[in-house]
């Protein structure tokens, strides 16, 4: 137990995919797993572990930004023994080049959040993702057909920008993919612990064109997503 999380030693198992909403880990439990067990409901931040295709996985909510998924992250690997980690959400296109629906496997995480700079002092620490991982993911992408983007992305403290993008302008010249909001956090975390991380998310809009995803759509890409995510842990 810790502040955060009331499961057991043992409710967890080794592989974990991290949503950030809560009630989108219980729809990857309900839809995906089997013989579910809800193990923590501490501030509403719902967790699940059940089987899939006979192994076991769970599913945290993390919350939305680096402050709450860092308490997370920091928490399962301290007490849960956690292995491997893959977050999985939606993430903002930077590139025309890429369409909504593609799903984006993140090499790295560049952030402005001051997590890595207090931490790190002079130096530019590299969040990266594990490579065992990432070219699981990206072989399985291949197998199942699926467009994916495998790039750096930028993990950014705000959602709401009040200089309308323009800061992502070096960025976008210098290679990167996507905007979101948690996955620096996840790989600076994992390294310290050891354990292997990876952040799989679906392009749900476009910064650049202003496309979309329908609702319909949104919800054909998660399943497409959470699929490949679960059977890169596979």
């Amino acid at each position: 137990m810790t502040p955060h999380i009331e499961a057991a030693p043992g409710d967890y198992a080794e592989d974990i995919l991290l949503p950030g909403d809560p009630a989108r880990a219980e729809w990857i439990a309900e839809t995906f797993l089997e013989n579910v067990k809800v193990v923590n409901r501490v501030r509403g931040a719902t967790g699940l572990t059940g089987t899939y295709k006979g192994r076991r996985v769970s599913v945290q909510a993390t919350g939305m930004g680096m402050p709450s998924a860092a308490i997370y992250i920091n928490e399962l690997l301290m007490e849960y023994g956690i292995k491997r980690m893959v977050r999985v959400g939606t993430c903002g296109g930077l590139n025309a080049e890429y369409k909504v629906r593609d799903i984006v496997l993140a090499q790295a995480a560049s952030t402005n959040s001051a997590q890595n700079s207090a931490l790190f002092g002079q130096y530019q620490y590299a969040s990266i993702a594990d490579f065992g991982l990432l070219r699981k993911a990206a072989e399985e992408a291949e197998k199942a057909g699926l467009r994916t983007v495998v790039g750096g992305i930028i993990t950014d403290d705000n959602f709401y920008d009040p200089l309308g993008g323009l800061p992502y302008e070096v960025l976008k010249k210098h290679g990167t993919v996507a905007v979101e909001m948690e996955t620096a956090a996840l790989y600076t975390i994992a390294a310290r612990y050891g354990a292997k991380a990876l952040t799989i998310a679906t392009i749900s809009d476009c910064l650049i064109t202003h496309e979309q995803l329908s609702s319909d759509a949104r919800q054909e890409s998660l399943v497409e997503m959470v699929t490949l995510a679960l059977d890169t842990l596979g």
